[in-house]
């Protein structure tokens, strides 16, 4: 079982939906080529489900840098002003609340 980090770039006070929309994300790099899943939950619980195979090598925190901004566009193409998500990945969640800093420069373009 994976443990899910919450992780919001907005101030929940700010959300104007009684009931946010979610977004689940998650990315991945093998040998074999890298990719994401994401997951994206309306105000009213309908899912819409998306999996995605990246045409370019990516290293695994490159994938899951990624997939989250992959997903919070498409959330926002759906139509969520504010998208609550979760991510598997401590190490980015901490990177983007500020609690971590980038080490590599090739990460910096995802902050």
């Amino acid at each position: 079982m994976v443990l899910r980090h919450p992780f919001t770039m907005n101030n929940p006070k700010e959300v104007p939906e009684e009931r946010p929309w979610l977004l689940h994300v998650d990315g991945s790099s093998t040998t074999q080529g890298s990719g994401a899943s994401v997951v994206i939950t309306s105000p009213q619980g309908k899912d819409m489900e998306f999996a995605i195979k990246f045409d370019f090598k990516t290293l695994n925190n490159e994938a899951e840098y990624e997939a989250l901004v992959l997903g919070i566009k498409m959330a926002q193409d759906t139509g969520a002003l504010h998208p609550l998500a979760y991510f598997d990945s401590q190490l980015i969640v901490k990177q983007m609340n500020g609690e971590y800093d980038v080490k590599q420069d090739s990460m910096v373009q995802y902050l």
